[in-house]
């Protein structure tokens, strides 16, 4: 066993990003197309796991529950960081 001080690590996985990407782009849409502010709605998931702060419009409720909540973050943290790296001056 390693120590507890050691830096754990995730691995990525292309598939789980690229499916993640869908879904928060359909849900986005959906919440977008309802009235909705979407990333309120979205942060409101993604803290409590409660899928009533997603609407059921185009079958978004059901859509956002196929993926982990863990990956949704992991994909919004990764579209952050390479716009930062896109539009940074030093990047």
């Amino acid at each position: 066993m390693g120590s507890t001080d050691e830096t754990r690590r995730l691995w990525g996985r292309q598939e789980a990003a690229n499916q993640a990407d869908a879904v928060l782009r359909e849900v986005y849409s959906a919440l977008k197309d309802k009235g909705y502010n979407p990333i309120s709605q979205l942060v409101g998931y993604l803290l409590s796991g409660d899928p009533a702060y997603i609407t059921s419009h185009q079958g978004a409720r059901n859509l956002i529950r196929r993926v982990e909540r863990d990956e949704l973050l992991e994909e919004l943290l990764r579209q952050y960081v390479a716009h930062v790296e896109t539009t940074s001056p030093n990047g």
